[in-house]
């Protein structure tokens, strides 16, 4: 910035030389009639042209880079705050993030253009109000004046902007959220019918933004004729005021060429000068909308200790939305299957494990590796213990980068075949590159949940939980997946939460998981001989 604002101060101080020079040059010359004044003036104008084209080139330049570089920080802070173990308390919808993060990041950095532009836009004002000060004191406080009076009205209208600004951005967020959402539910859109509705529901989003957009054009257009006509009125007042002066001889011919060609170059720095504010108006308030992210605190602040080596898991009466006084213990290197008779007590069990729901917010405790939840990094907890969803997102990229996305992992042949995703890549040439869109476009709902299971497998975590991972899959398919994840994870520390009778079958024992309590607990085959809820609850 600092280097910007001195080549374009630079800049305009030979644009303002400009007018001055010739001022000079028609007064020396009609005093000196000579071919040696002649070539030393235009030399002087060739100097002075040759400096406004070089600052002008760099100095341009130079801000641009600092604009985009900018930017880029700005995106990579909002990309880092999303992108965090711990989520943040904000009212914002992933829609509304990523806008924040593209739209008002690069708004928001334009002000390091605008800051230097203003002072040499100043810069020009000022040498013009000297130089015009200089012929006649009159012309000089008329410079001044004028601009004082033309930023006064002018920042009455930009705060308008602002405030205009800042509703359009906001509704724009909304219809990119709007996006997202339908983005995510097209599949189960479409196998209802239901997406001319939500198309109708996105269009009366967008209609709002749309109007609001047209709102926010119309006050600029005020503006921008606001600042056209009063400078405008600045430039036909110097020029006819210096008029008036040659006129009554006050002022010499030099001086009123002077004057005129000022009067004529001022448009554009006043111009320039004038729109500053709008724009200062814009980068606030999507630096505002930018704060609603960056400062928004953490939904829980977790510990710094690290879970100690074995495995064991130890849910301890915990009560928590649909758990009540849930209790059990899981030991290092058992593989346990959990019998959710309602969805709702799996997911809430599964979103403790993960941690998506801070530990202040349940009653109980929940231990791995002997230390509780809360006393732990959210890091190391889920270095150790990976919770792997039924929902699991599919990214863009190819089956490889999915499997192991910082190719590092040592298991990816072993997971591959133990999530029976070999015919996948056998399937196409390309193998383990094989390109995949975008949520698993391309890909069946059984490949994508099988891809999602290599994945976890591939992870190798002390402790690993799977919620319901071969819903989408047949029985086949399911029973050897089954076997394959018990072999795999021998040793290892493994909790499915499942309904699927092969992964109850291959597991060590069985908790059944029964209006939030554990209600009996035993083998599979043992249950269906003796609990004949448990017997139509999983018997397919």
């Amino acid at each position: 910035m600092a280097w910007g604002t001195v080549l374009m101060g630079l800049y305009q101080a030979g644009e303002t030389a400009f007018p001055i020079a010739l001022g000079l040059i028609v007064e020396h010359t009609m005093r000196h009639r000579s071919l040696g004044a002649l070539g030393l003036s235009i030399a002087a104008l060739a100097v002075i042209i040759t400096t406004v084209s070089l600052s002008w080139r760099f100095g341009m330049r130079i801000l641009q880079k600092a604009n985009t570089t900018e930017a880029h920080r700005w995106r990579v802070k909002v990309a880092a705050c999303g992108l965090q173990p711990v989520a943040r308390d904000m009212d914002l919808k992933s829609g509304e993030v990523l806008t924040i993060a593209t739209e008002d990041a690069d708004q928001t950095a334009d002000i390091i253009e605008v800051v230097p532009l203003l002072i040499s836009s100043l810069v020009a004002v000022l040498v013009a109000a000297v130089a015009l000060g200089m012929a006649d004191v009159r012309l000089g406080l008329l410079v001044i004046v004028g601009t004082v009076g033309i930023l006064s009205a002018l920042s009455v209208l930009s705060r308008r902007i602002g405030s205009s600004t800042r509703e359009q951005q906001a509704r724009v967020a909304r219809a990119g959220a709007k996006v997202a959402d339908l983005i995510t539910g097209l599949r189960p859109l479409h196998g209802f019918g239901g997406n001319h509705a939500a198309f109708r529901s996105y269009r009366a989003v967008s209609t709002e933004a749309k109007h609001q957009a047209i709102t926010v054009a119309k006050v600029n257009g005020v503006y921008a004729g606001s600042a056209l006509a009063l400078n405008a009125v600045l430039a036909a007042a110097v020029t006819l005021t210096a008029g008036s002066l040659a006129w009554s001889g006050r002022i010499t011919i030099g001086q009123l060429v002077m004057a005129v060609g000022l009067a004529q170059f001022i448009m554009e720095p006043l111009k320039l000068f004038s729109e500053m504010p709008k724009y200062v108006m814009m980068a606030r308030a999507s630096a505002e909308r930018m704060a609603l992210v960056l400062a928004a605190p953490p939904v829980t602040v977790s510990g710094a200790e690290h879970p100690a080596a074995g495995g064991d898991l130890d849910i301890d009466c915990v009560r928590y939305g649909s758990l009540h006084k849930l209790t059990f213990r899981v030991s290092a290197g058992e593989f346990v299957a959990i019998a959710a008779y309602q969805p709702r007590a799996a997911a809430d069990l599964a979103s403790i494990l993960a941690m998506t729901v801070p530990p202040d917010t349940y009653e109980g405790a929940v231990r791995v590796g002997g230390q509780e939840l809360r006393d732990l990094s959210v890091e190391a907890v889920r270095a150790y213990m990976l919770v792997n969803p039924y929902d699991g997102e599919i990214f863009a990229g190819t089956l490889r980068t999915n499997i192991d996305p910082l190719g590092t992992s040592r298991k990816v042949p072993e997971a591959i075949e133990a999530s029976m995703l070999t015919d996948v890549v056998a399937l196409h040439r390309e193998g383990l590159d094989y390109g995949v869109r975008d949520r698993g476009a391309n890909l069946s709902g059984g490949q994508r949940q099988r891809l999602s299971l290599a994945r976890a497998l591939a992870a190798d975590t002390d402790v690993l939980v799977l919620h319901d991972p071969t819903t989408a899959v047949d029985a086949v398919t399911e029973q050897l997946i089954a076997r394959n994840v018990a072999k795999l994870r021998r040793g290892r520390t493994t909790v499915v939460i499942t309904s699927s009778p092969a992964l109850l079958d291959a597991a060590d024992r069985v908790l059944v998981l029964d209006d939030g309590v554990i209600t009996a607990e035993d083998t599979h085959r043992n249950l269906l001989a003796t609990n004949e809820d448990y017997c139509v609850a999983v018997a397919r």
